[in-house]
């Protein structure tokens, strides 16, 4: 029972009642009509069974509704609204009209929201306080480092990237997208990398020179560094065009990213999710196409800043007005846009190794699915629709919407981005991150128990 939530174990409260009701009228009457012993009296005793049975029944399931709009409802609304502002940096005031039948219970709920709202400010205050010298610091040896005309990658132990600076950006897009946590390997080849780091190994030496060829047969000189066995190594090449510094992009916590035997046992935190969202001619994946796609990376929890994938499309047919009216894409803007299967392979690029995350994700999916055989490329990542997370979060009764989410969440989508592709990928990704905080804190923490807790509510996304 303790997996159930509160309003399915409510309604198998009542169903209980009604049936112990009907039980209870039935086992009455039968001994009743034993003791009259008259044979004649069945119908009259099998009509007044009938009528006592729908009767109980039907006063259980109207009480019932009562019971679950005015006080089920309610209560789990709280219960999310309590862990989101526990969790998440919410400043708007708890919604206590809702529960107006429960008594002290809505605002004792609000009073204590207030004061988690006063702690959590008090100590943000505090640690933006100790934080700020830090920050300037960092900044000043960020730009400092952004501005050397150097390529340099920090790689883990086995060969994930949790950093690179502009100029390595710039080698990496040579390839592809700039991504951090994902191999060193999708970017160059692997034989001078690994004979380099066995040569360091071997001698004792921590540093060497090195000449690798990029993915683009493109061919690099520098400096491998290594720090033990293991511990991961930095490579710094001679960009052969260095370009405008570019800020620098990393993560360390993602030097102790502990590993996983299969995705459904990884941490949430520890999948690399690309967020996505996209305009289109219309509502139908069948007739329609897409006109515009934005989407943004995930990595360790925190969206990421620079790797983004942004584009117009051109669909090939005419953009209906309405739809224009809507996402505020014109024919003249996609005329020299590129076709949406070009994109797509850039796209597929872009979202390799990483789950798809997107706001009534089947949608946008469809639209994927219908280009991968004009482009031999399949869409096979697995996906997450921030709708269903958001009734694992809120609960089923809730609106899903993005407004409604984001507006749940304290996330504010600037009006002239709202259904925009970037726009609303940029806040689906913040609800992302939010929403795994929440889950997190509810023990909800890999991605199979997420799965699992997103079937329960599939039947929403039906209506």
């Amino acid at each position: 029972m303790k997996h159930l939530s509160l309003r399915t174990r409510i309604l198998l409260f009542f169903c209980l009642l009604a049936i112990g009701g009907v039980a209870i009228i039935l086992s009455a009457l039968w001994i009743g009509y034993r003791q009259l012993a008259n044979p004649e009296a069945m119908s009259a005793f099998i009509t007044a069974g009938l009528i006592s049975g729908f009767g109980i029944t039907g006063l259980v399931a109207l009480i019932w509704l009562l019971f679950d709009d005015n006080v089920s409802k309610p209560i789990e609304a709280i219960a999310a609204s309590l862990r989101v502002r526990a969790h998440v940096d919410v400043n708007t005031p708890l919604d206590v009209t809702t529960a107006k039948y429960l008594g002290d219970l809505a605002p004792a709920a609000s009073a204590m929201g207030s004061v988690l709202e006063n702690i959590k400010r008090s100590q943000a205050e505090m640690a933006e306080k100790e934080l700020a010298e830090v920050r300037a610091q960092r900044d000043r040896l960020v730009e400092i480092l952004s501005d050397v005309p150097i390529a340099t990658f920090l790689a883990t132990g086995n060969h994930q990237i949790i950093l690179y600076d502009g100029q390595a950006a710039s080698v990496m897009e040579q390839v592809g997208a700039a991504r951090l946590k994902t191999s060193l390997f999708d970017y160059f080849e692997e034989a001078e990398i690994l004979t380099a780091l066995s040569q360091l190994h071997d001698t004792g030496i921590d540093r060497m020179q090195i000449t690798t060829v990029s993915r683009n047969d493109t061919v690099y000189s520098g400096h491998i560094r290594t720090f033990g066995p293991k511990a991961g190594y930095t490579l710094m090449l001679e960009p052969l065009e260095p370009t405008a510094a570019r800020p620098l992009t990393y993560d360390f916590d993602l030097l102790n990213a502990a590993p996983s035997d299969s995705l459904s046992n990884t941490q949430l935190r520890d999948l690399v999710y690309v967020v996505f969202d996209s305009e289109t001619t219309g509502l139908d994946p069948v007739t329609d196409e897409v006109v515009q796609l934005g989407a943004v990376r995930v990595v360790n929890g925190k969206v990421v800043a620079g790797e983004a994938f942004e584009t117009l499309v051109n669909p090939g047919i005419p953009i209906p007005k309405r739809s224009t009216d809507v996402h505020g894409v014109s024919n003249a803007m996609i005329a020299d846009a590129p076709p949406f299967d070009e994109v797509c392979v850039k796209f597929h690029g872009f979202a390799t190794g990483a789950v798809f995350v997107a706001h009534n994700a089947a949608f946008d999916m469809a639209f994927l699915h219908k280009q991968s055989p004009k482009i031999d490329r399949v869409f096979d990542q697995p996906v997450l629709d921030t709708v269903l997370m958001s009734a694992a979060v809120f609960g089923g009764s809730a609106v899903h919407t993005l407004d409604a989410l984001c507006d749940r969440l304290g996330i504010v989508i600037p009006q002239e981005l709202r259904h925009t592709a970037m726009g609303d990928a940029v806040a689906t990704a913040d609800a992302l991150v939010a929403m795994i905080v929440i889950l997190e804190a509810r023990g909800i923490q890999t991605f199979g128990a997420l799965e699992k807790e997103m079937i329960k509510h599939r039947r929403i996304l039906k209506t």
